[in-house]
């Protein structure tokens, strides 16, 4: 392991730039090899800040050139140039110039980070600290500067000049081959955020006009020849201009907006200003090349960086422990237009999901840290799913706890009074103490605090009073670096139902109890409700109303009960999970000790009678109360010696249970008349509930001849991506020549699609079968898969190691030496993209002996071999 991985950055460490950089002149000359960037900084010393006299500049792998001070070239004994930093000795004490020229190779850049070619195109990608590989800078986010940027370029090669900002000048060089543009941003930034691209694209544009009455250009620019798949995208982008106006009164602030997609990208997209660039595959979209998920995603990712526009840019972060901020905040905008433009219930319980298999996972394991860093080793590890995903969850629980008005006074706030600054958590929950006049000194602990709480309820109901109690207490688990943790503010929505499912008045005066939210604050709380009849059955943490974990005894039959009768979807759909997720352990209990596995009749009747309701009314609903808990869901449930082989052939049987059952209800669905496509959600909801269908018929009849013909003719009647790849799913754990003859067919007719052939590589990988890891190998060599891009290698090796348990945790170890393998390979070409992979093997401890200590095996030579700070940085943690 490097010493780089020893090198922490603290937040209590934290003091503002001694030197501010108010403007940036850039001039870039491209070259595949030799690209020359010019950087004339228009500087001055910070009042705020503590001058030494001199001044360091970030750099990374960069090759000095030249420096000039106001005009002046500098001597050598005033500076001193490395590739990691520039220093100049004695920075004057006024506003200054400070003008380098360094060289940088493009075409050997196989991180991605800086300028880099992705195809036959330059682009750059500079968060966190990208930009210090195209300039010297301070690379810091509390650092904004204006910027002018000069892009030159060979006109064959780079017809298309973009950057940030307003467009400029433009014209040819003397001798006609080369030619040059000139972008304006005149919105003061952090270098993070800067961004060109240079390169032989196809662009569609459209005109937009805000709700001031201001015409802003579109542009989405791709490879040439998949103009014609930018339709769905630049659509998701006027909406979410629309919404953003509508819902948050932010309005678009440049004269034109920017997208571009290349094949070559770390991250799914960046929000660079003016000019966002995106990985491909969520851009690109019609019915024969993307799936409803595909259309999903794209149109929530462009309204993630499009939002970014005000939560990130307008206002960004002070530091990097701020990420939380702009990320948390944009994932919590964007959910909320995913969810306007669709259905808010699907959307809510596909985002728990998300949470849940994601970021619980990592806030109970070696990796687990809070929303707010309080140290780092590489911040690139730290764009994770608490930053994220919980970080949403904090905003969303803010806006219940204060209420809906409340919140967007405070909204209105932060814009008004934080634009243009570079701001912190604690300025940005000010904005709402003021706007609510609450205090929120003690919600403030769930940026504080890692790990996920867990709520215990306990009922007691006293039949001669009517007296019913629910008391609540709360307690989260030590995480790394955090032993001891104080009570956190929980929103726990809530509801009463009788034996017939009616819902029951609340009648309490307890103050902490609102609008059916009430308020748990301190480690144990008890609610009292008045003059109920009967027992009751509770519906606690309505819509997730909290990231915890909730603790209940409640039957089978209330479970049943809230299936069947809860008014409110998510915990609808949450009670058929709890009933799947208990049966599933007395099932693993019973493997483990050599006996049958327990039944599921309970659950599979229950959903015989609520599934055809369902499959009339809400169809994607139909499909998530039909789709089980995942091996790696079941896992994180049970929690200890876990044996994958054994929770997955739980999971077999209660699937074959239910599909037995319901075998009549789900006929019709295959039967039905499939329209013309169309990306919309009741369409997709639709096909969906088909979907499960499909996959039930092959489970019910464990893979029989009649089901694979079913499941032959599913495909070759279907006319878009997502029935296709829904065919292949039902039977991709059914070994056997309909399998092979439909995963060759799907080669074939996509083998000139590297997007689709991703689907393809996913789901080979994922088989959970004892060759698996044998194909992978062999899809190595495959002419579409290359370790130096990264969708491949997520499609591939991730997918092997995150989505298949049974075959990552072989009992027989090699699973875990051959993703140590491809770490390590990795790590010298791209230690961004080794480090994701690396992330695997954080679920280690909770392994039966023998597969615990084949992954520690794994780690300890990863620890020893890992080169980079990023891989070093996260087996370090996760072996801690």
């Amino acid at each position: 392991m490097t010493n780089a991985s020893d090198q922490v950055t603290r937040f209590s460490d934290y003091r503002p730039p001694d030197f501010l950089i108010d403007h940036v002149d850039l001039d870039v000359s491209l070259h595949r090899t030799d690209t020359r960037v010019t950087a004339a900084l228009t500087m001055r010393p910070n009042p705020s800040g503590q001058t030494s006299g001199s001044l360091v500049l970030d750099g990374d792998e960069l090759t000095f050139v030249s420096a000039r001070l106001d005009g002046r070239p500098l001597e050598p004994q005033e500076y001193e140039a490395t590739p990691a930093f520039f220093r100049l000795h004695a920075a004057p004490d006024r506003p200054f110039i400070l003008t380098i020229v360094t060289s940088v190779n493009p075409a050997a850049n196989t991180k991605l980070m800086g300028l880099y070619r992705s195809g036959s195109a330059y682009c750059t990608q500079c968060e966190a600290d990208g930009f210090r590989r195209i300039a010297y800078c301070l690379d810091r986010p509390d650092v904004l500067s204006t910027f002018i940027t000069r892009i030159e370029a060979d006109m064959k090669e780079a017809p298309l000049l973009l950057g940030n900002g307003d467009p400029g000048e433009t014209g040819v060089l003397p001798g006609g081959e080369r030619h040059f543009a000139v972008w304006n941003d005149p919105w003061p930034k952090p270098c993070y955020l800067f961004a060109l691209v240079a390169g032989d694209l196809a662009s569609v544009k459209r005109g937009y006009t805000t709700r001031s009455g201001r015409t802003v250009e579109l542009g989405i620019h791709v490879e040439k020849g998949k103009e014609n798949r930018c339709e769905w995208a630049m659509d998701s982008l006027i909406r979410s201009m629309q919404w953003d106006e509508r819902v948050f009164g932010r309005e678009y602030d440049l004269s034109v907006f920017n997208i571009v997609a290349v094949p070559d990208f770390n991250m799914g997209a960046m929000e660079n200003k003016g000019l966002n660039i995106f990985n491909d595959k969520y851009i690109l979209a019609d019915p024969d090349t993307a799936t409803d998920a595909d259309y999903a995603n794209i149109e929530a990712i462009i309204a993630h960086e499009y939002f970014h526009n005000w939560t990130g840019n307008r206002i960004t972060c002070r530091d990097w422990f701020q990420l939380c901020l702009k990320e948390g905040l944009t994932v919590f905008r964007d959910q909320e237009f995913s969810s306007d433009e669709r259905s808010r219930p699907i959307k809510r319980i596909s985002d728990v999901i998300r949470l849940r298999s994601a970021q619980f996972v990592e806030d109970s394991g070696p990796l687990a840290h809070p929303v707010r860093p309080t140290e780092y080793r590489e911040i690139n590890n730290f764009y994770t799913a608490t930053v994220y995903e919980k970080g949403a969850e904090i905003i969303r629980m803010l806006k219940t706890l204060i209420g809906a008005d409340a919140f967007d006074r405070g909204m209105a706030l932060y814009f008004e009074r934080h634009d243009g600054q570079a701001a912190t958590v604690e300025q940005f929950i000010a904005c709402f103490a003021e706007a609510s006049q609450k205090d929120l000194s003690e919600f403030f602990r769930w940026y504080e605090q890692a790990g996920t709480p867990i709520v215990r309820a306990r009922e007691a109901y006293d039949i001669r009073s009517g007296a019913y109690s629910l008391t609540f207490a709360q307690h989260t688990p030590p995480t790394p670096g955090q032993a001891d943790k104080k009570p956190v503010v929980i929103p726990i929505a809530l509801g009463l139902l009788d034996g017939d499912g009616q819902p029951i008045i609340i009648d309490t005066d307890d103050a902490c109890w609102s609008n059916g939210v009430y308020r748990l604050s301190e480690a144990e709380q008890t609610l009292i409700v008045r003059d109920i009849p009967s027992r009751p059955v509770a519906s606690l943490l309505r819509g997730f109303s909290a990231p915890v974990r909730l603790d209940i005894d409640q039957s089978d039959d209330d479970l049943i009960l809230l299936l069947k009768c809860d008014s409110d979807p998510f915990n609808r759909w949450q009670a058929s999970q709890q009933l799947a997720i208990r049966i599933l352990k007395r099932s693993v209990a019973s493997l483990s000790n050599g006996e049958a596995a327990a039944t599921g009749t309970s659950l599979a009747e229950a959903l015989a009678q609520v599934t055809p309701n369902e499959a009339t009314r809400d169809p994607a609903f139909a499909a998530y109360l039909l789709a089980l808990p995942r091996d790696n869901d079941i896992a994180r449930e049970i929690g200890v010696h876990i044996d994958p082989d054994i929770i997955h052939a739980a999971r077999v049987h209660l699937r074959r249970d239910i599909a037995k059952t319901l075998a009549s209800v789900l006929s019709d669905p295959l039967q039905a008349e499939q329209g013309v496509y169309s990306p919309d959600a009741k369409s997709a909801g639709q096909r969906a509930f088909r979907h499960a269908a499909l996959s039930a018929s092959v489970a019910a009849s464990e893979g029989d001849r009649t089901s694979r013909a079913t499941v032959e003719q599913f495909y070759r009647r279907a006319d878009n991506l997502t029935d296709r790849h829904a065919a292949l799913l039902a039977i991709h754990d059914q070994p056997g020549e309909t399998r092979d003859d439909l995963f060759s067919e799907f080669e074939s007719r996509y083998r000139n699609e590297p997007l689709v052939l991703d689907k393809w590589l996913a789901l080979q990988a994922t088989i959970p079968e004892r060759d698996t890891l044998t194909r992978v190998r062999a899809l190595m060599n495959h002419p579409i898969f290359s370790l130096a891009t990264p969708n491949r290698v997520y499609a591939l090796l991730m997918s092997f190691a995150q989505n298949n348990p049974r075959e990552f945790h072989r009992p027989d170890g090699v699973g875990h030496a051959f993703v140590a393998d491809m770490i390590l390979e990795l790590d010298q070409r791209n230690p961004q993209v080794a480090a994701r992979l690396a992330t695997s093997f954080r679920t280690w401890r909770i392994l039966e002996p023998g597969r615990r200590a084949s992954a520690q095996a794994a780690l300890e030579r990863l620890k020893s071999a890992a080169r980079s700070r990023d891989v070093a940085d996260i087996v370090s943690r996760t072996l801690a």
